[in-house]
């Protein structure tokens, strides 16, 4: 027999089955051409036993050899029946334990791909801690949070203006006062913006505890009505007086990460087969398992996904027998993430 070479296309649980299905093939044949024989021994037996009983006396050797014969087919007959029951057994044995095997294999791959979700989206979001914390000690924003007039406000937003025709990732950029009033931001043709309180403002709570400016804040994914529902990442520093670390807080720097595209974008790009594909939903959660991404778009900032959870990484089969692998964050660089995971449930057959 050629081998087959086993390219992506053709699972091991596939070709582990059609090879233990040619070898039952194989072995029943084999055995059925014995029986075949055995029922020809059987009625050369029996024939010779009759010709042996009208022969009288004269035919009392050829009866013995007869029934020797008999037993003999006999005998064999059993050892067939014992050798497919065997074969039977152990060709099911070997296939339920490579089929074991093929599952343990899948579902470990489902874990380094929901582990590699969850890192990309962590190794862009590092970027955005650096960002904010770099463009809340430029001039412009310095200078406007700490004598916010019309035209320090204007020249802020101009400034807002070059950063967002560079870096599309971002909605939009906000400089709040210390009270929560946007002074400030960098697309104030599509959204008026200036003079919004922001004070409710999950992120704006978490900025008015920051102690320097090293520091950063973020708060979950969420749908922002000042930028049409939008779903964003915010992250935000304090803006100090001189641009130094250490300096008087003058007001807090909120940059909006355009969340749906990005995150879209990781959870389509996992690299799946095509079969696969069909039957998966690939998800990040965030710390409260709320599904913030969806290769399906399902769920997202409204579902909260029932992970059993017992270690950083690890899968499962859920009550509908359908494959769930995870994986926590790792966090990358100074970034220690936000306890987000990967998760990929897949159904299998």
């Amino acid at each position: 027999m050629v081998p087959q070479r086993i390219s992506e296309d053709v699972g091991l649980a596939e070709l582990v089955d059609r090879s233990t299905g040619q070898l039952k093939t194989s072995t029943q044949a084999s055995i059925g051409a014995i029986n075949t024989i055995t029922r020809r021994m059987h009625l050369l037996a029996m024939n010779a036993m009759i010709e042996a009983a009208h022969a009288g006396a004269q035919g009392a050797g050829f009866s013995v050899v007869a029934q020797e014969v008999r037993q003999v087919a006999g005998e064999i007959d059993g050892l067939a029946s014992a050798l497919g029951t065997k074969l039977g057994d152990g060709v099911d044995t070997l296939t339920r334990a490579v089929g074991q095997l093929a599952d343990h294999a899948r579902a470990t791959r489902c874990v380094d791909l929901a582990l590699n979700a969850v890192e990309v989206i962590d190794r862009n979001l590092y970027e955005r801690t650096c960002d904010v914390r770099w463009w809340a000690t430029d001039a412009a924003i310095v200078d406007a949070a700490s004598d916010p007039t019309e035209a320090a406000a204007a020249h802020a937003s101009r400034r807002f203006g070059v950063i967002l025709s560079s870096y599309t990732v971002y909605l939009d950029l906000w400089l709040c006062d210390l009270h929560g009033r946007v002074i400030a931001g960098g697309r104030p043709d599509r959204f008026a913006v200036q003079g919004r309180d922001v004070r409710n403002e999950a992120w704006f709570a978490k900025a008015r505890a920051l102690t320097s400016g090293d520091d950063f804040a973020v708060a979950d994914i969420a749908r922002c009505a000042g930028l049409g529902g939008a779903q964003v990442a915010t992250y935000v520093a304090s803006v100090r007086a001189d641009g130094e670390a250490h300096g008087k807080p003058l007001g807090y720097l909120a940059i909006h990460f355009d969340w749906e595209p990005q995150a879209r974008a990781i959870v389509e790009g996992v690299r799946l087969a095509p079969d696969e594909r069909a039957s998966s939903r690939v998800m990040l959660l965030d710390a409260r398992h709320r599904v913030i991404a969806c290769s399906r778009g399902r769920g997202i900032l409204t579902e909260r996904y029932p992970l059993q959870v017992d270690a950083a990484s690890g899968h499962y089969r859920d009550p509908q027998g359908r494959l769930v692998a995870y994986h926590a964050t790792p966090g990358y660089e100074t970034y220690a993430g936000l306890g987000w995971r990967g998760v990929i449930e897949q159904a299998t057959g």
